[in-house]
């Protein structure tokens, strides 16, 4: 067990990075419990999530914008979800950028929708600059003080471990369904 914390510590920076750079919903989370056990450090882990986070949206607001024809093909199949995302943006404007953050599927569609729309880059910028931070502290913190109540959670699954697929095939399925029925043809 040891070993494990020491490697989390020695290297859970560079993972939590790379894992923020795409999303990193659960890597925030896992670092705020590591930073309540004594892990990690909470305020670092909230900064390399939040810098990571702006520049995964950054570099996709970006291949959407001038790297069109190599990023199209590779959401041929996710048209209707791209679509989707494009709808919420004119719907919710600036909004969107800051709920993407929470929505697993939209935090990469919806950089790329931005990037192919002629919304200004500076302003995406200020705007996913600031939502990354309220991200990533409102993340790190909650895990943070949420620390005991996850542990006692865990240990209670541990014991009874079959419940965790159930809930998360119960979890994935409610996701499926959800952007089944927000792309289907209407």
């Amino acid at each position: 067990m040891q070993d494990i914390l020491t490697n989390l510590s020695t290297y859970g920076y560079l993972i939590l990075f790379l894992y923020s750079l795409g999303g990193g919903m659960v890597a925030i989370i896992g670092a705020g419990l590591l930073s309540f056990e004594g892990s990690m450090s909470l305020t670092l882990s909230i900064i390399i999530a939040a810098v990571a986070n702006f520049i995964g949206d950054m570099i996709l607001v970006y291949m959407g914008r001038y790297n069109k024809s190599s990023v199209m093909p590779y959401f041929k199949s996710h048209k209707r979800k791209l679509a989707l995302a494009q709808i919420l943006f004119k719907k919710y404007g600036d909004k969107i950028i800051f709920i993407k953050k929470y929505i697993y599927g939209l935090k990469t569609l919806v950089p790329l929708a931005i990037g192919l729309t002629k919304y200004s880059l500076i302003k995406f910028a200020i705007i996913n600059a600031i939502c990354s931070a309220i991200w990533s502290i409102s993340l790190g913190l909650l895990s943070y003080y949420a620390g005991e109540f996850i542990s006692r959670f865990t240990s209670y699954f541990g014991d009874h471990g079959y419940i965790i697929p159930i809930f998360l095939f119960i979890l994935l399925g409610l996701i499926w369904l959800y952007f089944s029925w927000a792309t289907k043809k209407r």
